[in-house]
């Protein structure tokens, strides 16, 4: 959508639709500039040569110090007065709600001001071919590891993860190549439109790993996820591809409605790419994967667990749809270093391995905790959960994490943070899941405040002893102090 010819009179609300731009764009604040694509665009537009400021509420690792290393001033906290002097453009982020401060002032100003995926549109993909990974798992590591592999064959990308890529260092980059790779989020735009961000990336390749009901503050249930998913679908043009996770049933009954050309890929009985002979090993993962042809490829990749094992296998279908050479892939799976806060292995300590994830949906806190359970078999797993998305603050998935922490030998589980947010009745139980859990014959214990759960964590760890950290969120630095304090010990 271009720009409209008029621009907004004074008002004390926004409107989706695009503003006028100035001619010449120096100075742009992005309002909640901490989110992980909110930093990615920020670094795009000082790479761009634009002045770049910005605010958040929440400034915290890894994306603070990301900005910090790109020279990026952050202001903390949201004041109008964050927007004198006047910056010549603001990108409004989706945390950010018409009764903020700044969104106040921006309207009272009449500054231009664009949504995250309208600037992404005007400032980065333009003249590229979009690659848009979606789906409600696995979108970050997939992400990552599609751009990794046009890297390693020289295609030279463009890509916005919504993480760090280790193999890159950064969240973003602009590349000469003429592909756009990035990860298609679900959620709201922002609050002056409600729509999915994926739908403003003109999607003409799109791998689909999976759908379930998430974001339980901006979706009703899995119906109004799905049609989400399904305006997306009817987005992509007849000479794009979609490539399906054929193991999900919901997916693939969203296919159906694709005008493109359909390629599925699944763990067990694929139509047309599909995986055998897993081997977990200490540093590596083997398998086969074999297409309907009889075709068969060995694999060896130092990501785990098959939820991993499932979106690597995207990149097969979409290899030989952009003519990327067998042998060029095989290199790229064999050195993608993974993502940070995605299974990270943030140090050993006196015995002790810390990892940190960003799983935060019961599917992901399963797939994730059974992954690690398999590669770190002879270990002790200590699985460490802070309920904190949107969704899992709310009761919506309580009965469903009770099944999330099977394979786990030893649980703990704070209090929720910001439930104060959260009508009561609408509330998750960190005491009632851990309840929920001891029936079921589980350890698992639950602390008031992550201080008292810090104490527990340093009383109960032995030599040996995987920690899986799982929060979407800073987890109030506990992967850190936890390493910190076993050192002094």
């Amino acid at each position: 959508m271009e720009p409209q010819n008029q621009t907004p009179a004074p008002s004390t609300s926004l409107s989706p639709e695009l503003n006028v731009l100035p001619d010449h764009i120096h100075h742009v604040h992005l309002m909640g500039i901490c989110g992980t694509a909110m930093a990615s665009l920020a670094g795009i537009l000082k790479q761009e040569g634009h002045l770049v400021t910005g605010s958040d509420q929440n400034v915290y690792p890894p994306m603070s110090g990301f900005l910090k290393d790109l020279s990026i001033p952050v202001l903390e906290g949201y004041i109008a007065e964050n927007l004198h002097p006047a910056p010549d453009l603001v990108i409004v982020g989706n945390v950010i709600t018409k009764l903020n401060p700044e969104a106040l002032e921006l309207a009272r100003l009449s500054i231009p001001y664009l949504s995250l995926p309208q600037a992404l549109q005007v400032f980065a993909m333009k003249g590229k071919k979009s690659i848009v990974i979606c789906g409600t798992h696995g979108k970050t590591t997939t992400t990552a590891l599609i751009a990794w592999v046009l890297e390693t064959a020289g295609l030279d990308p463009s890509f916005m993860v919504g993480g760090i890529p280790r193999d890159f260092g950064k969240s973003f980059k602009l590349g000469a190549g003429p592909h756009f790779v990035i990860e298609g989020d679900e959620y709201d735009t922002a609050f002056f439109d409600k729509g999915p961000k994926f739908l403003h990336y003109s999607p003409w390749l799109t791998v689909l790993t999976s759908i379930e009901f998430d974001h339980a503050d901006i979706y009703k249930d899995l119906d109004h996820v799905r049609e989400s998913f399904k305006k997306l679908i009817r987005l992509i043009p007849s000479d794009g591809l979609l490539i399906a996770n054929q193991d999900d049933p919901v997916v693939m009954a969203e296919t159906k409605h694709a005008k493109c050309p359909l390629v599925t890929y699944s763990l067990e009985n694929g139509r047309d790419w599909r995986a055998s002979d897993i081997t977990v090993q200490e540093d590596f993962t083997y398998l086969k994967a074999r297409n309907r042809d009889g075709r068969v490829v060995e694999i060896k990749t130092p990501l785990y667990g098959r939820h991993n094992v499932s979106n690597l296998l995207s990149t097969l279908p979409l290899s030989a749809f952009l003519g990327i050479e067998t042998k060029s892939l095989l290199r790229g799976l064999e050195t993608f270093q993974g993502v940070k806060r995605r299974q990270e292995v943030r140090g050993e300590t006196k015995g002790v391995l810390v990892l940190d994830d960003f799983a935060h949906h019961p599917t992901a806190v399963r797939e994730t905790i059974q992954a690690v359970k398999e590669k770190y078999r002879q270990r002790r797993l200590i699985a460490v959960f802070e309920p904190r998305s949107n969704s899992s603050r709310r009761n919506v998935f309580q009965e469903q994490y009770a099944v999330s922490f099977d394979k786990a030998d030893l649980i703990m589980i704070p209090e929720p943070p910001m439930t104060e947010k959260i009508p009561k009745e609408q509330r998750f139980s960190s005491a009632g899941l851990v309840e929920d859990l001891k029936r079921k014959g589980l350890r698992a214990f639950y602390f008031s405040n992550t201080d008292l759960l810090l104490e527990e964590i340093l009383r109960q760890s032995r030599a040996g002893d995987v920690i899986l950290f799982m929060s979407n969120g800073s987890f109030d630095n506990i992967p850190a102090k936890t390493l910190q304090s076993l050192e002094k010990s």
